[in-house]
């Protein structure tokens, strides 16, 4: 199973555009949207983060794929729509403290969004840089935990369980894939290994993880 990496982006805003193009100087990467037309704060960022301009790369190829599944929940023209809505509010990351932080969590969750509710989005594409959702059953939680990994460098992952998410980072470990992060409740810690995890949020001790069978 692979365990991190990632990519974006939308067709009909004025600044995303259906081919890829590079950006606009030596320190650019390529994007789902022609970087040279970028105005958006958020835009300018991702063209010059490899990690970012992987996210949205893929998350295009997400997207697109979304729009060509009839069975997809919610329906094409609603995913066309929640997609506008998404990246208006991918862009309001330029009012938060940590600007780059709040953009990986909003490529995380919406490519949460976008394979959850479609079987032909999660199809193995060999370049894809997503996995998940993957459901995971953990000792001491009730609810189950479901992950959504983009493999980019570093990798990124996004929990959500019961009424709760959290978006972490891959961070170096001899020990499986480690991810960290942190909200207004504390630190998180999920460490996957193969279908076995482990995981920690604030206010309790660390979970051992299990990966739920499907089908």
């Amino acid at each position: 199973m692979k365990t991190v990496s990632a990519c974006f982006a939308s067709v009909f805003a004025a600044s995303l555009c259906l081919g890829t193009a590079p950006c606009a100087d030596a320190a650019s990467f390529t994007t789902s949207y022609d970087c040279t037309k970028a105005t958006a704060k958020v835009e300018k960022l991702i063209c010059g983060d490899a990690q970012l301009a992987q996210m949205d790369i893929e998350l295009m190829r997400l997207y697109r794929l979304a729009l060509t599944d009839e069975n997809s929940v919610p329906r094409p023209d609603k995913v066309a729509l929640d997609q506008q809505f998404w990246v208006d509010a991918r862009n309001q990351c330029a009012s938060q403290s940590d600007i780059r932080t709040c953009t990986i969590a909003s490529y995380a969750k919406r490519a949460h969004q976008l394979r959850q509710g479609s079987a032909i989005v999660r199809t193995k594409d060999p370049s894809r840089l997503t996995e998940g959702p993957l459901a995971y059953r953990c000792a001491g939680l009730n609810a189950l935990i479901a992950a959504t990994f983009f493999t980019t460098q570093p990798g990124v992952v996004f929990l959500t369980w019961a009424n709760s998410s959290v978006t972490l980072n891959q961070v170096p470990s001899e020990l499986g894939t480690q991810y960290t992060g942190k909200d207004l409740q504390g630190s998180y810690s999920f460490r996957q290994d193969g279908n076995s995890a482990y995981f920690q949020k604030p206010g309790s001790g660390g979970m051992s993880c299990s990966v739920e069978p499907t089908g």
